[in-house]
């Protein structure tokens, strides 16, 4: 389903994706689809807000009154080992998972705790350094400060 949502007088897309494209999502990544995981992967197709797993486990936990935080973090740990998701170490108290896996970076507003995705960068800086004294495997851009929002009130 595909959504226009007018912003400040510019249209954006938005698409809502179904629990079918959570199944074939999980499957892209050879997970079997269970319940809950499709539940979390649902979650976090239709809600790009970088959640943790706080943020995950009460947004479901009322349809879902077993779910348990122990199975959010299972869940996404194995998101994670797959390529489904990745976990981004930005805030200091959680983690935050982010279901775009591009290349891209994140702005976190240190007021409200916002994360925002940033994809108007140079590719250059994702680029694996080459280094005969290490191995880079990731590449993570975080930039911080005070979201509009925070800076209008």
């Amino acid at each position: 389903m595909i959504i226009f949502v007018l912003i400040s007088k510019k249209i954006k897309l938005q698409i809502m994706y179904s629990i079918t494209d959570s199944h074939q999502y999980l499957r892209k990544f050879l997970i079997k689809p269970s319940v809950q995981r499709t539940a979390v992967m649902d979650f976090l197709l239709n809600n790009r807000i970088h959640p943790t797993i706080e943020d995950i486990y009460t947004a479901l936990n009322p349809s879902m009154p077993t779910l348990s935080k122990t199975t959010v973090y299972n869940t996404l740990d194995l998101f994670v080992q797959r390529g489904a998701v990745q976990a981004l170490v930005i805030d200091e108290k959680n983690s935050r998972y982010d279901v775009d896996t591009s290349a891209h970076a994140h702005f976190i507003c240190k007021s409200c705790g916002a994360v925002h995705d940033i994809f108007n960068l140079n590719p250059e800086l994702f680029k694996l350094p080459q280094s005969k004294d290490f191995i880079a495997n990731a590449v993570e851009i975080c930039y911080s400060g005070i979201c509009n929002v925070c800076k209008g009130n």
